[in-house]
């Protein structure tokens, strides 16, 4: 009854909102107003007598439609010198604009200006949740137009903006910079929380107040493309936002690859946002009538902080994005730590058999399984010949996948399709399918260049490099896809116009990756680059896990987990317990558990109490694995600024959770000394704690036969006892 009166009162709303677009256009010619509307915000636009777009507001929603009309006049900021372009929806270069343009052409007899009016706009709405404006401007002296798309998910407060590019001038048209959204935002302050890295270092912090000008985010390295920044971003608005507090703008390019953000605080001290690819070294010749899809940006904004945004993406990712978003993952066992390169079909088997007896789901075999000329013996040599190596596996893979088969285990191959080794016999018959300079000394990369994914040939190859493992494997169940190296000396030798390189490239791999998923839509796959160097929203439509950093060191896995949190949700991020870092193995499994668990260790070195307990560790994950991969995230206690790090997945119902705490600091004496308060819990119910992961021969200090009411556990909270000597802490909390 509910959900039937929340469709009567959407349809109300949306009636409502037509109506006083048509008003306005009748009595108003000048007061076109467009709102896109989720659950708690509004982006509105407006159409002036001009036929200008332009922004007029983005943030929490008026409970009064008609409202969003009276916004413009109450902003007395000075004078706009750009007549009325300072606040466009889609900015322009060459006419009135004097900012920094979303978009700039040369047309086809050489003019450079480009204007923008509004012809007309639609709405189609997917479901009760999902609708799209679609807004059509065209330039009124040439024949090009723009169609910006608003795609809105009413319940997860989320918004992803496209545009599409068509002109029908006689001749070919340049596009020098074509943006995917352009925002503008009107607040006293703006506060940016930027990340940066690079291999074993990824997802760093900073956060600045924005000052006039522009600040640029972006990559220009074709492939790999967060190696040293990704494209993800917080905006907060009046001050910085905490974790339950102030407003807050989550953006994020949906690009595998170069992408550019450009924040600009203008004269008003308002800010224009423009995101999309990176235009670098891409000049893109647009033919008459062909179509210029631009990737998506995606956005969310709350006024109740960091935690809400994260929640609201969270909840969209699951929904709409993730490949199996509300699906299974499988816990694995890789070789990787156990054997490097140095591995054959006994010593193989042997580790499947460890998988069975540690109680993962999955085997899954790393890099050097394959070449034989250039056997892939390190990484320097066989990339690209993916034939099975007969030396060390002369029975192939067949061999290993009917050994875990036979052990009662899943089998999981790693692949590195994009690349190629100078000494390899594709590079030898190929070397056309390279990206390279032809008059230019190569530059390599973990001893490897790229492969040409704009030629439909490459995209034949490496599309055939996965089909023929599952023509040859049917049962095979997993693929880890990496990706280690960057563009270095942009070229194809297949592309007549280099400047359409980086744009074809990821078109490329998209192509790719469509065809496998059109053949083998549900075989899980992870998305690992070197580490966390290629993580976004566009190719997780075609994976189900990421891998979010090299290093695994469980103390600095807590900050990078906790930094990836705030944009994906923990059921794509692959966590694996390793021999790094100084920490037990307690410590270790604990933090790898606040995703999908997985291990890459020695099983037949670990003692009789560390085997049992990571036994135990896993019984216990798939017992709460729901709850972890789809309850709502709450960051408790911020390792960045407490000496414990805290959070906890609370379930739809709030009846179980899973609470994470871990000691982060080796100073004298820290710990949780105070309570820490939950959230998300039903104030009106009453829970037990229960603790996990008990090291054997050991007792847990919590006493397990209290009780406590939800409404005690978010006012006081609750002390997990984390200190020197129980430096993890891993809690379910259960509704009695």
């Amino acid at each position: 009854m509910k959900s039937k009166i929340q469709l009567i009162c959407r349809s109300v709303s949306y009636l409502l909102l037509i109506s006083l677009c048509l008003v306005n256009q009748i009595g108003k010619a000048q007061d076109i107003i467009i709102p896109v509307e989720t659950k708690n915000n509004a982006l509105v636009l407006q159409v002036t007598q001009n036929k200008d777009l332009s922004n007029i507001y983005i943030g929490k929603k008026l409970g009064n439609p008609a409202e969003y009309a009276n916004i413009p006049g109450h902003y007395k900021q000075g004078t706009d010198y750009s007549d009325g372009t300072l606040n466009s929806a889609y900015s322009t270069a060459g006419s009135r604009n004097l900012f920094e343009p979303a978009v700039t052409v040369t047309h086809a007899d050489g003019n450079k200006s480009l204007d923008l009016r509004y012809v007309s706009h639609k709405v189609t709405r997917t479901d009760n949740n999902v609708s799209l404006l679609s807004i059509l401007v065209k330039d009124p002296v040439y024949n090009f137009e723009v169609v910006l798309n608003y795609k809105s998910y009413y319940n997860e407060d989320v918004i992803e903006q496209w545009s599409v590019i068509t002109h029908q001038e006689k001749g070919n048209v340049i596009l020098h910079k074509f943006a995917s959204a352009n925002l503008y935002l009107q607040s006293r302050k703006y506060w940016l929380t930027q990340y940066h890295g690079d291999w074993a270092t990824e997802m760093k912090p900073e956060e600045v107040q924005l000052t006039h000008g522009i600040k640029t985010l972006d990559s220009k390295l074709g492939t790999r493309a967060n190696l040293f920044q990704p494209s993800v971003f917080m905006l907060s608005l009046d001050k910085p936002a905490t974790e339950d507090e102030g407003t807050v703008l989550y953006g994020s390019v949906e690009w595998s690859g170069n992408f550019r953000v450009d924040l600009e605080l203008d004269n008003k001290d308002n800010l224009r946002l423009i995101a999309g690819m990176n235009n670098y070294a891409s000049d893109y010749t647009l033919k008459p009538k062909e179509v210029f899809t631009t990737p998506a940006f995606l956005y969310t904004m709350s006024d109740k902080g960091k935690g809400d945004a994260s929640r609201n993406l969270h909840n969209w990712a699951r929904n709409y994005r993730i490949l199996d978003g509300k699906g299974n993952r499988l816990t694995l066992l890789n070789n990787w730590e156990a054997t490097y390169f140095d591995f054959d079909e006994p010593k193989l088997f042997e580790l499947i058999k460890d998988t069975k007896k540690l109680g993962v789901d999955l085997f899954l075999l790393d890099d050097g399984w394959f070449a034989n000329k250039y056997p892939r013996n390190g990484d320097v040599t066989g990339l690209g010949d993916w034939g099975v190596n007969k030396k060390k596996l002369p029975n192939g893979v067949a061999s290993l996948v009917q050994e875990a088969t036979k052990n009662g285990v899943k089998f999981g191959i790693w692949i590195e399709p994009e690349m190629v080794s100078p000494k390899s016999e594709l590079y030898e018959k190929h070397p056309d399918w390279v990206v390279k300079q032809p008059q230019r000394p190569e530059h390599y990369l973990r001893n490897q260049l790229v492969l040409d994914l704009t030629n439909p040939k490459v995209q034949d190859f490496v599309y055939g490099i996965v089909d023929d493992l599952f023509t040859e494997n049917p049962d095979l169940a997993y693929v880890k896809w990496d990706c280690n190296t960057v563009v270095f000396n942009a070229y194809s030798a297949h592309l007549k116009n280099q400047s359409h390189f980086y744009i074809e490239y990821m078109r490329g791999l998209y192509q790719v990756l469509e065809r496998i998923r059109a053949k083998y839509p549900k075989v899980p796959m992870m998305l690992c680059s070197g580490g966390g160097g290629r993580v976004d929203y566009a190719a997780l439509k075609y994976f189900t896990e990421f891998w979010p950093s090299d290093n695994t060191d469980p103390l600095e896995r807590i900050f990078m987990q906790w930094e990836y949190s705030y944009f994906y949700p923990s059921v794509t991020s692959s966590n694996h317990v390793t021999d790094w870092g100084k920490q037990p193995i307690k410590f270790r499994t604990d933090v790898a558990m606040m995703g999908k668990l997985g291990f890459d260790i020695v099983v037949s070195k670990l003692s009789a109490n560390e085997l049992k307990f990571c036994q135990d560790a896993i019984k216990s994950y798939d017992a709460v694995k729901s709850v972890i991969w789809q309850g709502d995230l709450y960051r408790l206690a911020d390792p960045r600024v407490n000496s414990i790090a805290s959070l906890v997945y609370i379930d739809d119902k709030k009846s179980t959770g899973v609470m994470f705490n871990y000691l982060v600091s080796n100073r004298y004496g820290e710990g949780s000394k105070l309570p820490v308060r939950l959230k998300g819990l039903d104030p009106n119910k009453t829970y037990r704690i229960k603790e996990l992961n008990i090291y054997p021969e050991t007792k847990t200090s919590i006493d397990e036969t209290k009780s406590y009411t939800g409404d005690f556990l978010m006012t006081v909270g609750f002390n997990p006892e984390v200190n020197e000597k129980r430096t993890s802490v891993v809690l379910q909390i259960n509704e009695i």
